[in-house]
């Protein structure tokens, strides 16, 4: 399909929405991104970009810069809550060795300046109160105005309103999980290796940021009350350090250096049945939420951004176009949600003696398979969905 001239409206500028805008702008399409907020920008988070991710990244051009605020990262440490490192997954084992820890900022920034450099619009304080999908489709604006674009692109996260024109309200359910994330300073030195610390009932994730400047922590615990969805809330450092105090020395050195924290409840989304209508589709968590246990949310976006802007270039019609994305993206992004949420329960075991068993497991294979425990991942990490025409 010709893209020269036509206006796309895409709805959210976090890291989805941004890619989708630069990949279509690239085809020759006039893009216009819709940020609720007063800046583009996020804050206080880390992320990992996996080698399925970077190559979106380095398709859009944008691969090479995301090394110098990134940390490359060498292993996932796997250890015991009090005894230390059960296994080390070594990362420079994978075929394709472009995986990183970025902070959320960085990325987001450079997604802004790659949308721009490419022509696209980027409108802040956009409140879109209402989508509804038709020729052309209509976004409502909490302003009152109204935009008839040709294509509607809905990157407006958890909360979609491009999701619910499309599939109506659905009903997540509370994992009983909830989960902290913070950034510390680096003052213990810690080197680019994503540790996984594995308690009863919670875990806690460390990995460096920013040169190795800083240090991102996600800490999960098992709770049965109810916590209202949304990372953004704010607790205190002292609720975080008693949730994790009998864990070893290595975890209470980085929950002391905890000055600010947010907690979010973690909740369990379908994956939406219908990604597109008329002139209208969805990407990102605002088709597929995904619990944070396989780092994997970023990537997934990414992936969608290139295959949705791929086949609206490649199709004959926005409707056959849409159809077809939604059949390249639903089983796989169907795994990966799946793998995130299995990983919960293995990060968790409480009961003592299948807790040695697993672990022992674990500590086996990284000695007498290494190779094959790297190899495990090769359907998610080795996925390239740039190439999937070429």
């Amino acid at each position: 399909m010709h893209l020269l001239g036509m206006k796309i409206a895409v709805i959210g500028g976090g890291i989805g929405g941004l890619a989708a805008a630069r990949a279509l702008a690239m085809r020759g399409a006039s893009v216009t991104v819709l940020e609720q907020a007063c800046e583009i920008t996020e804050v206080g988070a880390g992320l990992q970009i996996s080698p399925n991710g970077y190559a979106v990244l380095d398709a859009l051009g944008l691969g090479a810069d995301l090394a110098a605020p990134a940390v490359q990262a060498q292993a996932v440490s796997l250890r015991d809550y009090r005894k230390g490192q059960i296994v080390r997954l070594d990362l420079t084992r994978l075929q394709n060795r472009n995986y990183f820890f970025v902070h959320r900022a960085d990325l987001i920034d450079l997604l802004a300046r790659g949308a721009r450099e490419a022509g696209v619009k980027i409108r802040l304080l956009q409140q879109v109160s209402a989508v509804i999908p038709g020729a052309p489709p209509v976004i409502k604006l909490a302003n009152g105005s109204e935009l008839t674009p040709d294509l509607v692109i809905g990157a407006d996260g958890l909360h979609s309103k491009t999701r619910l024109a499309l599939n109506g309200q659905d009903k997540p359910f509370f994992t009983r999980q909830v989960a902290w994330r913070a950034v510390i300073p680096n003052t213990l030195d810690l080197p680019p290796v994503a540790r996984v610390h594995m308690g009863p009932g919670r875990h806690v994730v460390s990995y460096p940021l920013r040169g190795g400047t800083e240090v991102n922590l996600v800490a999960v615990q098992e709770r049965t009350d109810w916590v209202e969805e949304g990372w953004n809330h704010a607790d205190t450092p002292d609720n975080l350090r008693a949730a994790f105090a009998d864990f070893g020395p290595e975890v209470q050195d980085m929950l002391a250096q905890v000055q600010q924290v947010r907690l979010w409840g973690l909740f369990r989304h379908p994956v939406a049945r219908v990604w597109h209508g008329q002139n209208t589709a969805i990407l990102g968590d605002a088709a597929h939420p995904t619990l944070p246990f396989l780092a994997q949310g970023a990537s997934m976006a990414l992936e969608d951004a290139w295959a949705l802007a791929e086949e609206l270039s490649a199709s004959d019609s926005p409707a056959a176009a849409l159809a077809a994305y939604q059949l390249r993206r639903h089983a796989r992004v169907t795994r990966v949600i799946n793998a995130a949420s299995g990983n919960a329960w293995k990060y968790h075991l409480g009961f003592g003696p299948l807790r040695f068993a697993a672990h022992t497991a674990l500590r086996l294979g990284g000695v007498f398979a290494p190779g094959r425990m790297m190899h495990q991942f090769d359907w998610l990490y080795l996925h390239d969905e740039t190439r999937r025409s070429a």
